[in-house]
C-alpha cells in the first residue's frame, strides 16, 4: 500500500499542551520545568486522531515524527517476505511510537490503532534541536530508548525460553504494572487486543490463549468477562512471571 500524505489541518486548533496533558508525567515532559515544557510545546506539531484499525505509519515509510500517545491503544508489527504478520508490541497512553526509525530514517514496522485514539506528532528534527537546549529532555529521551531496548530483550526471552503459562503471566503482569503507572486499576482492566493478537505476540495459537484463560480461571488466578480481566491473585501471577511458581502443565 503506497504512502499517502496526511492532509494539513489547522495546527493551532489541534495544538497539544504538554502541561495540561494527563500523560505528561509518563511522556517526554517528565521532569521538565514549566519553561522547558513550553519550549517542547512549540516543537510539537498537532494532535492526530485515528479510528480503530487505522494505520499511523507503515514499514518503509520515511521517518519524520515521533508520536506520543494521548489516549487509545496501538499495536506494532512486521510483515515478513511470506506475508506473515508478527506483532512486536502493544502501546498505550503516555508511550512513544516511531523510535524504530531513528537509526535508518525509515520505519521498520507498522503501527495500527486497536481502538479510536489520539497521538501528538513530534517532528524529530525539531526535537533534536531542542535536545541541545534542554539537557533534561535528552536524558529522559535516553531513558525511554533504554526502556525500549529492554522491552525488546524481554520479548526475545519471552519467546525463546519461557513456557506458555509463564509467557501469559508475564503479559498480564506487564499490563497490570503499566495501567497502575497511569493511575488505573492494576487488577481489573480490559484487553484491548484480540486473543489472536495476544497469541501472535506471545508465539502461541489462539487456542492456546483460550486454554490458558480457562486454566487460570479454574485455578482462581483471574476472572474474565468478555474482554474485562480481573486478577484475583496478582502476587501468585507475579511469581509465575518470575519463574518461581509454576502452573500445572497444559494438556
Amino acid at each position: 500500500m503506497p504512502y499517502v500524505a496526511t492532509p494539513q489541518l489547522n495546527v493551532n486548533a489541534l495544538k497539544a499542551s504538554c502541561a495540561g496533558c494527563s500523560m505528561h508525567q509518563l511522556c517526554l515532559p517528565m521532569g521538565l520545568d514549566d519553561a522547558d515544557i513550553v519550549r517542547l510545546d512549540e516543537v510539537i506539531g498537532r494532535r492526530r486522531r485515528l479510528l480503530r484499525d487505522e494505520r499511523l505509519y507503515q514499514m518503509g515509510e520515511p521517518f519524520r515524527n515521533l508520536y506520543a500517545i494521548r489516549f487509545g491503544h496501538f499495536k506494532t508489527y512486521q510483515v515478513n517476505a511470506a506475508g506473515e504478520q508478527q506483532i512486536t508490541g502493544f502501546q498505550m497512553a503516555g508511550e512513544l511510537l516511531g523510535m524504530d526509525a531513528i537509526s535508518g530514517d525509515r520505519h521498520h514496522c507498522d503501527a495500527v490503532a486497536l481502538e479510536d485514539g489520539e497521538v501528538c506528532e513530534i517532528p524529530f528534527s525539531g526535537l533534536e534541536e531542542l535536545f541541545g537546549h534542554v539537557p533534561a529532555l535528552l536524558r529522559h529521551f535516553h531513558r525511554i530508548m533504554s526502556q525500549e531496548i529492554t522491552r525488546e530483550q524481554n520479548v526475545m526471552l519471552l519467546l525463546g525460553n519461557m513456557r506458555a503459562e509463564q509467557r501469559f503471566a508475564v503479559f498480564l503482569i506487564n499490563l497490570s504494572s503499566r495501567y497502575a503507572a497511569r493511575g488505573y486499576s492494576s487488577t481489573s482492566f480490559q484487553l484491548r487486543m484480540s486473543r489472536e493478537d495476544i497469541g501472535n505476540y506471545l508465539g502461541l495459537t489462539i487456542e492456546s490463549i483460550s486454554r490458558l484463560l480457562s486454566r487460570f480461571k479454574k485455578q482462581g488466578l483471574l476472572t474474565v468477562d468478555k474482554r474485562e480481566v480481573t486478577l484475583l491473585q496478582p502476587v501468585l501471577l507475579k511469581a509465575m512471571a518470575a519463574g518461581t511458581e509454576q502452573c500445572n502443565p497444559m494438556t
